[in-house]
């Protein structure tokens, strides 16, 4: 050991680690300026400071073998001290490499294959102190009509918190359920995997508006800066960037000059417009329906009438009304034409806001169904703000249409690893992705966290149920069901009620649920009205009533021909369409819609398993048991096709139900897809 410290003293290698390390804490020093300045994301300054690390034992090695002395021959116990450097080298390289965050973003991409499950554990990440929760504010104004002004001013102040790199901030949806000013914010922070918690209040009078605000370090309850703001709406504009720097300096996080402008801007100094503005937010946030998106789209027309400048309000007008185009809602508004109005206005007039990116993306994702185009878009919304949670799900609903499976977990896994308490994302995520992917075991789970966060959740209930249907457990998934309001008619409560109906062969049940659907104008029908009702004529007809479902296939077959635009564009509408030509007999009109609706989504991974599911229904109604049981195979491998279950279950295919081909991919073990019996 002596011999080996004096080789240490002659080859200088304590001086040599030391420089290396001084050298390597300044360049860091200065490329973290650089990095916030630029945007750049977390995965490069953790390649940078890996590659700085690795250099520190290369450094050691060389100064090793190249000290005063010149080049040496290491004897045996010295190339084994070497190697006990390196290996905790190595070590020490693998714990940086992999924080609980970013260890859950690498290993959540397995190997994808549609059978494949595995048991999954969403790990929140690490509560830094600059990590932050903005809590619904108190509405203190008699008037119970200004909370959308309340609500629109913590999302305005939320959202101008997002923008600043340093800063990690928990969304909306996360915070939502929790009271504003709670008694126990150290538990809420745990919850949410924050370190601080910002509270506040909103005071509108007619023109007067009050503002407090409050920002507290959960773990010591310390109060680390409060302020009041007396303001007018003609003076208001702004004061959310006021209060999102004054967070951070109180947080001790740098702005970059970039950040520092945007966070200062202001959208608009029309006091109409950001009235009109707030209000469409509100009602953005309050629900995923539709028809409180058509009324958050009013909004934002009536912002942009009065302030055409608005570049926050076009953006926010853009993505709406491009859910809305997608799913033939709003149709006579929510066009092509105005989703490109709007989302091209956005860009001209603010082209470097991540919001105005997001408008743009949707856009070219929901409209022209140029998804490597909108999938470039949102990653430049996503380098300007790193890790929004808002950017990483449009990411991966998008990359689920192009077949990237892998990606889209990954994205899908960071945003709830970022905001574990987000239901909305969460469930979305599982149904989305691993529900089509059958991937049940891991839905199951995810849903399952889902209802301990939010155990009144529906939209769990509907896809636990949709488990239970693929694998042919209809108690279990009437179970479900059975705890969700009938009247509820969103998308998933709505199909999965509708496909359990259809299951069981409960006509009679399925025309009581489809009569809202049957009463309403052929133009107001939903993509989700038309599946339940081409359902429902199938239905009928199996039962004998014929006329009664030539009827309902032939008001059909008028409404999608009055769909503006077609109904190419349409979610899962447009790929069922050809089944309506099908009830009426037109079986090469049929087949040729079918192989249309095949060939305009043969870039989008669940449209086009949707249309390959209805052509092979179209041939089985057909009766042509060779065509549609070659269609079979593939539909049971890939993402968004069929199950065992769901072929022996589904009425649609009993006229080619006794044929020992189909009957053989009916016996299909559900080992198949790795999955638990229950």
């Amino acid at each position: 050991m002596e011999e080996f410290l004096q080789r240490l003293k002659q080859r200088k290698l304590v001086q040599w680690a030391l420089t290396y390390v001084a050298a390597a804490f300044a360049l860091l020093q200065g490329l973290d300026i650089i990095a916030q300045q630029f945007g750049w994301p977390d995965g490069i300054r953790r390649g940078i400071t890996i590659a700085l690390a690795i250099g520190f034992f290369v450094t050691l090695v060389l100064a090793w073998y190249h000290g005063e002395r010149g080049t040496q021959r290491a004897s045996g116990a010295e190339l084994l001290i070497l190697a006990l450097l390196l290996t905790i080298g190595g070590a020490v390289l693998w714990r940086v490499g992999t924080t609980p965050q970013e260890a859950l973003v690498t290993t959540a991409a397995p190997s994808v294959h549609p059978d494949h499950t595995h048991a999954t554990t969403s790990a929140a990440v690490p509560a830094s102190d600059k990590s932050i929760a903005v809590l619904p504010f108190t509405n203190l104004s008699n008037d119970p009509d200004n909370k959308f002004f309340v609500d629109g001013m913590q999302d305005e102040i939320l959202t101008k918190l997002a923008k600043i790199g340093a800063l990690r901030v928990v969304s909306r949806s996360s915070t939502q359920r929790y009271a504003s000013a709670p008694d126990n914010p150290g538990e809420i922070a745990r919850q949410l995997g924050v370190a601080n918690i910002l509270e506040g209040s909103v005071q509108k009078a007619g023109n007067a508006v009050h503002i407090n605000v409050q920002l507290i370090r959960a773990a010591s309850d310390e109060h680390l800066w409060a302020e009041s703001y007396n303001r007018t709406l003609e003076d208001i504009f702004g004061v959310e960037g006021e209060v999102a720097q004054a967070v951070a300096e109180a947080l001790n996080a740098k702005l970059s000059g970039s950040e520092r402008q945007v966070v200062s801007a202001k959208g608009t100094e029309n006091p109409k417009a950001y009235e009109a503005y707030l209000r469409g937010r509100a009602l953005d946030n309050a629900s995923y329906s539709y028809a409180d998106t058509t009324r958050a789209i009013d909004s934002y027309l009536e912002a942009v009438h009065e302030d055409p400048q608005f570049a926050l309000a076009w953006s926010a007008a853009a993505v709406a009304m491009s859910n809305l185009y997608l799913n033939n809602y709003d149709a006579a508004r929510s066009t092509a034409d105005a989703v490109r109005h709007a989302a091209d206005t956005a860009m001209k007039l603010q082209p470097r806001l991540a919001e105005s990116l997001l408008a743009r993306g949707a856009y070219l994702y929901r409209v022209e169904r140029d998804f490597p185009a909108a999938r470039e878009i949102y990653q430049q919304a996503l380098a300007q703000q790193p890790g929004d949670v808002d950017i990483l799900s449009e990411l991966f609903f998008l990359e689920r249409r192009m077949g990237l499976w892998n990606e889209s977990i990954a994205h899908y896994r960071e945003a709830i690893a970022r905001e574990p308490r987000n239901v909305s994302i969460r469930v979305q995520g599982a149904c989305e992705i691993f529900l089509r992917m059958r991937r049940f075991d891991e839905t199951r789970e995810l849903l399952e966290q889902a209802l301990k966060i939010a155990p009144d959740d529906t939209t769990s209930r509907a896809c636990l149920a949709q488990i239970e249907m693929r694998l042919g457990r209809l108690d279990a998934a009437a179970a479900w069901l059975a705890r969700v309001p009938e009247d509820l008619r969103d998308s998933y409560e709505a199909r999965a009620r509708m496909q359990l109906l259809t299951l069981r062969r409960d006509v009679a049940a399925l025309a009581v649920f489809m009569q809202p659907a049957e009463q309403r104008a052929d133009a107001m029908l939903t993509g989700d009205d038309i599946d339940g009702l081409i359902l429902l004529a199938f239905a009928q007809r199996e039962t004998g009533h014929v006329d009664l479902a030539h009827r309902t296939f032939a008001r059909l077959a008028a409404a999608l021909a009055a769909v503006p635009g077609g109904v190419d564009h349409v979610t899962e509408t447009g790929p069922n369409s050809p089944l309506v030509y099908a009830g009426l007999g037109d079986w090469i009109r049929a087949i040729a819609a079918a192989q249309h609706q095949i060939e305009i989504n043969r870039n989008d991974a669940n449209e086009s398993a949707v249309a390959k599911i209805a052509l092979a229904q179209i041939y089985a109604q057909k009766g042509e048991h060779s065509a549609a049981i070659a269609l079979l195979p593939e539909l049971l491998e890939i993402p968004s096709g069929v199950t065992p279950a769901l072929l022996a279950l589904d009425p649609i295919w009993d006229p080619i139900r006794d044929d020992p081909r189909f009957v053989a991919l009916t016996k299909l073990s559900v080992t198949e897809y790795k999955v638990s019996p229950r």
